[in-house]
């Protein structure tokens, strides 16, 4: 396995001797955002996604996840992330106008939950495509639980800039076609980050502890964790248990070889999980006493439910596969999925970490990228689980392939590694921001202390509150905070309309005949 050292890369090289380095910046930075909304008696809110916020199915900013109590907020993609995480801000505040009491909780893993039916599962109205988003929820509910589904997160959406790919193809003297180029470098990009993604979980892990209550509809789970207190789980050197084997993790599909080594290959092994049949979900039926219980009985429904790091996107059209999208039109940006929330940040990401990430994934796609077999995706896994539970370990090693090496000097090597990239995305910024979000995270390697998730351990025991009391307290000062920080009548005026265009058209959505859902789903899942 190439590991990464303070060498420029060829592709770096040649962009620096062609002037060609500022075609690095402006690539395109969008954020998806979950979190769980919380009543006024602290437990998971049981009322339905606010009218005033618009239709769950058709807005294009907010939305929910898995459950009703499950909002996620979505900013259009900008090239100045300063742009992104405004929009951000904005839709936080024009939701707090309409919560009613009810709080946004800061933290990713849940609190005030009480097992799988106190969840409840999100709909999206009477519509066939509707109907079959609420069916795929029942269907993760049969599989996993819904517990593990109320996780919330934040996912990192990057479009490298349009004018690099060109340069890029040019410079290689690529006899492949630009589409086929584009769609090749993203999976390096993706590679790479799988090799060392990792680093994402120590710096910004947020997720080290867990209330009791999360393992009420699987309490045989319990079992593997030290208590922190009387309602409160942990390990005490965990980074992100949100990306650990209890989290955004599913045993039944470790065995799937899903094939990152091309878009070819990546679009067919994803494709042949979804039409091949699983034993233990057939047992539990597609249609069972006239309703449906899943979308299907294979080993995915569809495309989500495979759990991932990292995904190659493409812009998805009404009704249509995102395999058969990104076979189509080939990658149109990528989603990295592995941040969790920050619960010392009103809109749980910050200026400094985003710009980190977009730095690490440009990194990512300069470096030299080998292809991955079984045994290189074992290892990359193997990493993450073990950052994700033990990241902050003193002494810890993790597997480079051909030796082990400890966790400090690795992301040393990668911070370096990052280092001329965050120079040219600087500019001419006197400020240097990109470099300055690079040496904070140096800060945070040299010393385990200054991380997110060992700042929560250390308020939680200096405060001596249980995980859900310290979660439930930040998340009411995050709320407090956007009751002094009104949005302005002009955005509150566009939100509002945004709002009530969506339930139009929703309304228009599920006023034309709708063939039977029994039929919608086979033409659906017979696309070619």
């Amino acid at each position: 396995m190439t590991h990464f050292t303070n060498k420029l890369s060829t592709r770096l090289d040649q962009l620096l001797a062609n002037d060609h380095q500022h075609l690095l910046c402006g690539g395109l930075k969008g954020i998806e955002k979950e979190s769980l909304r919380i009543a006024v008696d602290g437990f998971i809110a049981q009322t339905p996604h606010p009218k005033a916020l618009g239709s769950a199915l058709t807005h294009p900013a907010i939305t929910t996840d898995y459950s009703e109590a499950l909002i996620e907020l979505i900013t259009p993609p900008f090239a100045d992330v300063k742009d992104t995480l405004d929009y951000l801000h904005n839709i936080h505040q024009f939701v707090y106008e309409h919560l009613d009491h009810e709080i946004l909780l800061g933290a990713s893993m849940p609190c005030g939950i009480d097992g799988d039916e106190s969840i409840p599962i999100a709909t999206y109205g009477s519509s066939n495509i509707g109907r079959m988003k609420h069916v795929y929820r029942h269907g993760l509910w049969h599989r996993y639980g819904r517990t593990m589904q109320a996780i919330a997160g934040i996912h990192f959406n990057y479009s490298v800039p349009e004018a690099l790919w060109v340069a890029l193809h040019r410079q290689e003297n690529s006899q492949l076609s630009p589409e086929q180029f584009t769609a090749d470098a993203y999976f390096g990009l993706i590679r790479n980050f799988q090799r060392l993604g990792w680093l994402i979980l120590y710096l910004f892990g947020a997720s080290p502890a867990i209330c009791k209550s999360f393992f009420k509809s699987r309490p045989a789970l319990m079992a593997q964790f030290e208590e922190f207190d009387q309602g409160t789980l942990y390990h005490p050197f965990a980074t992100s248990l949100r990306m650990s084997d209890i989290g955004y993790k599913s045993k039944n599909q470790a065995n799937l070889k899903i094939d990152y080594n091309s878009l070819s290959g990546y679009v067919s092994s994803l494709s042949k999980a979804i039409e091949t049949p699983y034993p233990d979900y057939e047992k539990i039926g597609v249609i069972v006493d006239g309703r449906y219980r899943q979308l299907n009985s294979n080993i995915l429904q569809i495309e989500n439910e495979f759990y991932s790091t990292i995904r190659p996107k493409q812009i998805i059209k009404s009704g249509e596969k995102p395999t058969l999208a990104l076979k189509r039109r080939g990658i149109r940006y990528i989603e990295m999925r592995s941040l969790d929330l920050d619960l010392f940040n009103p809109i749980g990401i910050d200026e400094t970490k985003a710009r980190f990430i977009e730095a690490l994934l440009l990194t990512c796609l300069l470096k030299d990228s080998p292809g991955v077999s079984n045994q290189d995706q074992h290892t990359n896994n193997a990493n993450q689980l073990a950052v994700a539970n033990f990241g902050r370990k003193p002494g810890l090693e993790l597997d480079q392939g051909k030796q082990k090496i400890p966790l400090q000097d690795w992301a040393m090597e990668i911070l370096d590694s990052m280092q001329p990239v965050c120079a040219i995305l600087d500019q001419d910024d006197s400020a240097k921001p990109y470099s300055s979000a690079l040496a904070q995270q140096r800060l945070l390697v040299e010393n385990q202390d200054l991380t997110a998730s060992a700042r929560m351990l250390e308020n939680m025991t200096q405060t001596r509150q249980p995980f859900s009391r310290f979660a439930l307290n930040k998340s009411a000062e995050h709320a407090q905070y956007f009751s002094r920080n009104k949005l302005d009548g002009t955005l509150t005026k566009q939100f509002t309309e945004l709002a009530e265009q969506s339930l139009a058209r929703q309304k228009e959505l599920e006023s034309k005949e709708q063939i039977p859902f029994d039929e919608f789903l086979k033409l659906y899942f017979s696309q070619k």
